[in-house]
């Protein structure tokens, strides 16, 4: 039946939506800590699924050790950036830093290639094979138990953020630098630490979508995707991150089945060509943001 058909394309679209909504959550926090646009977030999410390769695959180590190392490796990748890249551009133009950010895309990909050859990779399975029926409707057991574990860590980081001294830091400096400096926040030190957490979110959505459709070199362009629900939703707001990359992932996969695969990415950017006719600043964001 067309129904059933179209709810379950739906399901798995919002799933999805879920994924992306925990990569743009990595995106949203390091810009509103930090105002940079990071263009590199779609290779470190790859990069960290090649090290679960790596780990689960090359050294055999169980998926479920191989994951949190991939996850914990991602985000030091994300720390050491930030420190090494990012810091030394404090105060450049911010064309400058964006194009730090590609290029350190570049930079991964050539090492994901140099280390693991172009050839598409399959991760080894970690995640439940039981059939997933939400009432008549079924969804594939891998987009399901996906979504569950990245809206885990989703509902964590909001804990963290609203509750923990850290979380307050960054929303302090995420408000006004200036005076999170004259309330004694090390903001250098909080700078890296959003660079660490967006990066955290970012890997472990990318060993999720990786474990669904395969890994490549070019796997890093999903980051389009998430560019685009960062920018619908507004670049400094963590609700619209969360709102927007559940519609895009709907999206996405109800013309991808209707329409054909060819227009998936059609159908996202004409929704961002009309969001920036009506609100350039995103559905949630603020008026304050500086346009590059």
């Amino acid at each position: 039946m067309d129904w059933l058909f179209f709810g379950e394309i739906s399901l798995a679209g919002l799933a999805m939506g879920g994924l992306y909504a925990l990569i743009a959550l990595g995106f949203v926090i390091i810009y509103k800590a930090t105002r940079v646009i990071n263009f590199a977030i779609g290779e470190i999410m790859m990069f960290a699924a090649y090290l679960f390769l790596a780990f689960a695959g090359g050294m055999e180590l169980s998926p479920w050790i191989a994951l949190p190392l991939a996850v914990i490796g991602g985000s030091i990748l994300g720390g050491v950036i930030e420190k090494t890249m990012i810091r030394p551009m404090l105060g450049e133009s911010p064309i400058s830093v964006v194009m730090v950010t590609i290029g350190i895309g570049s930079i991964l990909v050539g090492l994901v290639e140099f280390i693991w050859t172009a050839d598409p990779q399959l991760l080894p399975s970690f995640l439940p094979r039981e059939p997933v029926f939400i009432g008549p409707l079924y969804l594939a057991p891998k987009i399901a138990y996906g979504f569950l574990i990245g809206s885990a860590l989703l509902i964590i980081y909001l804990l963290y953020f609203r509750f923990s001294r850290g979380g307050v830091a960054l929303r302090a400096t995420a408000s006004d630098q200036a005076a999170a400096y004259s309330m004694g926040i090390n903001v250098r030190r909080v700078f890296n630490m959003a660079w660490v957490f967006g990066s955290l979110a970012a890997s472990l959505a990318g060993v999720l979508v990786a474990a669904t459709g395969g890994l490549s070199p070019q796997f890093g362009i999903i980051g389009l995707s998430v560019l685009v629900v960062v920018i619908v939703g507004g670049l400094d707001s963590i609700l619209g991150a969360l709102v927007a990359g559940v519609f895009i992932g709907w999206l996405e996969t109800v013309a991808g089945a209707y329409l054909g695969g060819e227009y998936r990415m059609p159908a996202t950017f004409l929704v961002l060509a009309v969001i920036l006719v009506i609100r350039p600043y995103g559905l949630f964001g603020t008026h304050e943001i500086e346009r590059v």
